[in-house]
């Protein structure tokens, strides 16, 4: 009798200490501390991969790899999301910026999540070479074989001080705000 008790409390304190799971298309306002934002619908493996786009005569490279189960403190909780790392390339073959060796951890481009009206996944965007510049990413398949991604980026309310290098000069044009990229 005294085993039962203990294998029934057993089963009711895992149960009540389960991690609550939501989709990456939540419908809940705000989801529980340490909840799990999960891929459930297996949508972020069509965005992975290296895209290729050119705007300005430049050439620009994406690399969005999925990370799983992450914990993510700004949101107090684990989530399925996008990380992406970009080197560009200007018209003569030079490499204007690469940051393709950075870990995951330390990427300028992290999922957020898909917004509640359409397909469009969004991402943030912090770039620290750069005067700590800003910016919010919508990303979107343009055709039914997702070999192609529409790409826009609006920039945040950037305040450069006089401690940034580019304090009196225009920040170098590191992300295109719109384009096509095109799956590798």
């Amino acid at each position: 009798m005294k085993n039962i008790f203990f294998i029934i409390c057993f089963f009711v304190g895992t149960f009540y200490n389960a991690q609550q799971i939501y989709s990456l298309r939540p419908t809940e306002i705000s989801l529980d501390a340490n909840s799990y934002e999960k891929d459930t619908n297996n949508e972020l493996p069509f965005y992975e991969g290296t895209w290729k786009g050119n705007w300005n005569n430049k050439t620009i490279f994406i690399t969005f790899t999925k990370l799983t189960h992450k914990y993510d403190p700004k949101f107090n909780r684990y989530r399925d999301y996008l990380v992406g790392k970009f080197k560009v390339i200007n018209s003569n073959g030079n490499v204007i910026f690469d940051n393709t060796n950075f870990t995951d951890d330390n990427s300028k481009i992290k999922g957020v999540s898909f917004r509640k009206y359409g397909d469009k996944y969004s991402l943030s965007y912090i770039d620290s070479d750069l005067c700590d510049i800003t910016g919010g990413i919508a990303i979107n398949f343009t055709d039914s074989s997702k070999t192609q991604l529409n790409w826009k980026l609006n920039y945040g309310s950037n305040m450069i001080t006089n401690e940034c290098p580019y304090y009196n000069t225009q920040i170098p044009e590191a992300l295109p705000k719109t384009i096509i990229l095109t799956k590798q």
